[in-house]
């Protein structure tokens, strides 16, 4: 038996699937230090978090870009077609400011870093890959990517992504992504992402 016969099945999500998602984002970032210094208070954090997160995926569902999400409901990929025209989530800085309160700065401050550094050559981008704790280790992360990178791969384009961390880019580089020039995103001090990109691979019979 492989390990793909014990992986959930995989579907798109849509608009009744927002909160849902938000919720699996929120569980399964709510350790990353970036994460944790955008919003020091750990009582506020998941809430606040969880309030950013659905912006993007509400943006994505809604047209931008594509969220696929297991049967189980443990873990999603939320996706940005770059292709064309980029847009932001709607009324995103009001509200941004609203969620983000006294920590809005540094919002804005990860939002311009990321704006700054990112590939303007066309690509998909992948937002949040997201597995809740409990579920990690079972190659959930790797069976979402690999739904999309075929799609990817048919249309010959590529992907773009920040790691969080450096398992997580050990990970990525597993299914294709190579480092960029620069490699390092910094956020704050000890802080960085890791910009990451994947060709399109060659498409067999």
């Amino acid at each position: 038996m492989t390990i793909h016969t014990l992986l959930p099945r995989l579907r798109i999500a849509g608009e009744p699937d927002i909160d849902l998602v938000a919720d699996v984002v929120a569980d399964a970032f709510d350790h990353l230090e970036v994460i944790n210094w955008l919003v020091p208070d750990p009582d506020r954090r998941w809430q606040v978090s969880r309030a950013w997160y659905r912006l993007y995926i509400e943006h994505a569902i809604r047209g931008a870009g594509q969220v696929v999400l297991t049967e189980d409901h443990a873990a999603c990929a939320v996706w940005f077609d770059r292709t064309g025209p980029v847009t932001e989530p709607a009324n995103y800085g009001q509200r941004l400011a609203a969620l983000a309160g006294a920590h809005l700065g540094r919002f804005e401050h990860l939002d311009t870093q990321m704006d700054t550094h990112h590939p303007s050559a066309p690509h998909w981008h992948l937002l949040f890959l997201a597995v809740r704790p409990g579920q990690q280790g079972r190659g959930m992360g790797s069976h979402l990517m690999s739904h999309t990178h075929k799609q990817l791969d048919v249309q010959g384009l590529p992907a773009y992504l920040e790691a969080t961390n450096d398992d997580n880019a050990r990970l990525y580089r597993r299914h294709r992504y190579s480092n960029m020039v620069p490699f390092d995103l910094s956020v704050a001090d000890g802080i960085s992402l890791y910009r990451m990109w994947r060709a399109p691979q060659p498409v067999t019979a």
